[in-house]
């Protein structure tokens, strides 16, 4: 792997962390949320109308991806007001690619290799480091169990998407909906006052974090196989711990801390396998 894809995808999976901490940091999570992902779509827009390449057969797929995308982000937020950062993050990134992989065994007859066999177990062990044993988080586990699927749902659907559609044009589509749908949600059910109080820098500065994440993602993508970059960015996950600590606050013990290592190395190894 290139230094230059290492660098880029270590950048994508530190901002991926980064905006997702703001919004848990946030006053608001869902007002913030919101605002953010109003933000990302108009930053995408000018991008996607450069590089516009979507196909009639991308459609569908991306109606089912931006449905998936609204209940994630609808969950994350909710997950951000109730749990805390430093155990929904790293749970959901380590549940969703055990997810995909049970769906392709399940629905597709895919065999596992030893290698996804081995990362499956060594997320399972992660996980169990980052949940904890006694006096576990169960309501934030549970909302880290509903974003994986997510996860998991619109990865899939993306993966036969994106085969009819050039990158950022599609995800331009696919977040446009939901950005609207929920901005018009959240200013619905707390009115425009709360969602102007969000209206600073932090959560504008998280909607153009995504972008970005998603930008050294592709750039990653251009001088590297898919797999290591995966692997790479998944790093995110020890960053969301170290970020908990340092600016949540949040008693990220040595247990958690090393779960969460685990985590991003089982990932690893699945991406590799």
């Amino acid at each position: 792997m290139p230094t230059s894809a290492l660098l880029l995808a270590l950048g994508a999976a530190t901002l991926h962390a980064l905006w997702n901490l703001v919004l848990a940091r946030a006053r608001d999570p869902e007002a913030a949320t919101a605002v953010a992902l109003v933000v990302a779509a108009i930053a995408f827009a000018p991008v996607a109308v450069v590089t516009w390449d979507v196909e009639r057969e991308a459609w569908p797929w991306i109606g089912a991806s931006a449905a998936l995308e609204l209940v994630y982000f609808v969950l994350l937020a909710a997950a951000y007001r109730r749990a805390e950062f430093g155990l929904v993050y790293p749970l959901a990134r380590g549940l969703a690619p055990v997810l995909v992989l049970a769906a392709g065994v399940v629905a597709l007859g895919n065999d596992p290799t030893a290698g996804q066999a081995l990362g499956v177990a060594v997320i399972a062990a992660g996980v169990l480091l980052v949940r904890g044993f006694r006096g576990a988080d169960t309501r934030g586990t549970a909302f880290a169990v509903g974003i994986a699927a997510c996860i998991a749902a619109y990865t899939l659907v993306d993966k036969e998407g994106m085969r009819h559609a050039a990158p950022l044009p599609y995800l331009e589509l696919v977040l446009v909906g939901p950005a609207l749908a929920y901005a018009g949600a959240v200013t619905a059910a707390k009115g425009r006052a709360a969602v102007r109080r969000e209206l600073g820098h932090a959560p504008a500065l998280a909607g153009l974090v995504m972008f970005g994440s998603f930008a050294l993602t592709l750039a990653a993508l251009g001088r590297a196989p898919a797999a290591p970059v995966a692997a790479v960015r998944e790093t995110g996950v020890v960053w969301a711990a170290l970020f908990a600590t340092l600016f949540l606050q949040e008693r990220v013990s040595p247990g958690r801390f090393a779960g969460a290592v685990l985590v991003a190395g089982g990932i690893a190894i699945l991406a590799l396998a």
